[in-house]
């Protein structure tokens, strides 16, 4: 009897229908483990700005190859499979579609660098095909797609990273253990700050789709629509249909870091007000924007956007501010506790911070790597329903500013209370084939 390598044993032992509206299959049972030895493959889904860093992350990792790429936009495969080629010694398959794509039995997990509106559809396809995947930042376009995301992971037994990438740094890791441990005693306030200059992006006007791009694939759940230069590759951040602006572009980095240093889930009320001032464009949303969350027990999340010429705020201009009972903690000075009404007062002794989630600093792509290895999810620093609660903030935010008024949430059924109008901001029509399904 022939024998056969453990790939295609477990591809063709486990082989069972998933996913049927996309012709999806599970590839592998939710209790199998990588051996030490076996080498994972990864296929980089989206591949133009922030997928580089993807691949270039996984092409130096041992035990790792990135054995497929995917993107609508053709014209950029010649190019990243030669880089590629040329640090692997062999070059990857490349699929437009994402379908294809899973279909490839040599493709263990997927790395999603797409614009946002794809990431959950991609996310819970992959994970209905037997890959674990790794998401960037934010986790999903809108609420209801965070929960979805969520749910596949635990049905399919996937491992899901999300692409915070703070979670896995020393610096923010020891500074959340200290705040937890009460180094500036109550923390009652958070601020997350995202100044960065954000430029008119003008004005363009509808045109013939490039050859190599496949629009339709790249539109994918968004709504039919005439394709401009504004849209493909990056400034479609600042169009609703596809993006959630900047705070759920770098904020998103920002709002998680907040969110994870006062040790909570999802708000009870929200308010954003603000615009898009300075000139007149194409863009959608906000380049100045302010939100505030509040919790159960009264504690407050503040995240501003500034996008014009700006002051700092204490040396900061991205990232964190904590205040506390005590004293008050900021991102600029490696997260320094100062202490009393100056901020000069002596540290407080006899702290015994307890390590956060996830199995410790480092590389973030290493660390999802390790927990493809483990089958344990809880080795990730930052597992797919912490992206989803950082990323519904941001949302949330997004759906006060476009009504413009102060709503009430519920964190527990993830609803607004009595506000059908702000509800129907929690979810999308989809275009068909892809809709994000009601039961993954």
């Amino acid at each position: 009897m022939a024998r056969i390598d453990r790939r295609t044993f477990i591809h063709e032992s486990t082989r069972a229908m998933a996913g049927a509206a996309v012709g999806l299959t599970i590839l592998r049972g939710q209790g199998s483990a990588f051996a030490a030895n076996d080498e994972i493959g990864i296929a980089v889904v989206g591949i133009h700005g922030r997928g580089q860093s993807h691949m270039d992350a996984y092409c130096g990792m041992p035990g790792v190859r990135v054995v497929a790429l995917c993107d609508p936009d053709t014209r950029l495969f010649a190019d990243r499979a030669k880089k590629i080629e040329q640090k692997q010694g062999q070059a990857p398959k490349c699929y437009a579609d994402i379908r294809r794509c899973l279909e490839d039995p040599n493709v263990d997990a997927i790395s999603i660098a797409t614009t946002n509106h794809w990431h959950a559809l991609a996310t819970i396809w992959g994970c209905q095909a037997g890959k674990d995947v790794y998401v960037e930042k934010p986790a999903s376009w809108c609420v209801r797609e965070g929960r979805k995301m969520v749910e596949a992971a635990e049905k399919y037994g996937r491992v899901v990273q999300v692409g915070t990438q703070s979670r896995s740094s020393q610096t923010h890791r020891d500074a959340v253990a200290r705040l937890h441990a009460g180094e500036i005693g109550q923390v009652y306030m958070a601020r997350a700050l995202c100044y960065k200059p954000r430029g008119s992006v003008g004005f363009k006007q509808p045109t013939k789709v490039p050859e190599g791009l496949d629009f339709g694939l790249w539109l994918g759940p968004g709504p039919q629509q005439p394709y401009h230069e504004n849209l493909v590759h990056y400034n479609w951040h600042w169009f609703w249909d596809f993006g959630n602006g900047d705070i759920g572009n770098q904020g998103a980095h920002e709002m998680d870091i907040a969110r994870w240093g006062l040790g909570k889930t999802l708000p009870v009320k929200v308010f954003s007000t603000g615009g898009r001032f300075g000139y007149q464009d194409q863009g959608q949303t906000p380049n100045t924007q302010v939100a505030t969350f509040e919790y159960d027990d009264g504690t407050q999340l503040v995240f501003e956007v500034r996008g014009h010429y700006t002051n700092d705020e204490m040396g900061v201009r991205v990232g964190n501010l904590f205040y506390g009972s005590e004293g008050y903690m900021v991102s600029s000075d490696g997260f320094k506790a100062h202490m009393g009404p100056k901020g000069d007062g002596p540290p407080k002794q006899g702290l015994q911070p307890k390590p956060v989630g996830g199995s410790g600093a480092g590389d973030h792509f290493r660390n999802f790597i390790d927990a493809v290895r483990s089958r344990k999810r809880e080795d990730l620093n930052a597992d797919i329903l912490e992206g989803h609660l950082s990323a519904a903030h941001c949302h949330l935010a997004n759906i006060s500013y476009r009504l413009g008024r102060a709503l009430r949430f519920d964190p527990v059924k993830e609803a607004f209370i009595g506000d059908e109008q702000a509800d129907k901001l929690l979810t999308r029509p989809y275009r068909k084939p892809f809709a994000v399904p009601e039961r993954v």
